[in-house]
């Protein structure tokens, strides 16, 4: 299972750094600064979360029976998927419902972030 989260994690990091320069150099005057602010959060904490799966990844290497952490794992997978999914969405294609379904994703984030302390503690 490690190497799906460190593989998902390369991706979504490599895919949030393309995001972010295409942000940055593409969107600009394009997109009202209230949808740039929009697509910089998604950007941003799709990052993060890559680098908690990175994480996520070593600590299965290096202790494979903590189950926590391959959950926590999961959680950041559908945390990206659905919270800066649904922002993307909402950037892109205006699909203004889409940011109704976006807490979903945090609260994803912030279970995953509570199973990777759970598991670090148990370590």
């Amino acid at each position: 299972m490690e190497k799906t989260f460190l593989l998902l994690g390369s991706l979504f990091g490599g895919l949030a750094v393309a995001l972010g320069a295409f942000g940055a150099h593409a969107m600009s005057g394009r997109f009202s600064p209230s949808l740039l602010n929009t697509f910089e959060t998604a950007v941003r904490y799709q990052f993060y979360h890559a680098l908690a799966l990175v994480a996520v990844a070593a600590l299965l290497a290096s202790r494979p029976q903590a189950v926590a952490a391959g959950w926590a794992g999961w959680f950041f997978v559908a945390g990206v998927v659905i919270f800066s999914g649904s922002l993307y969405g909402l950037v892109f294609g205006g699909v203004r419902w889409m940011g109704a379904i976006t807490p979903i994703g945090g609260v994803a984030f912030i279970t995953g972030w509570l199973l990777l302390a759970w598991a670090a503690l148990r370590a």
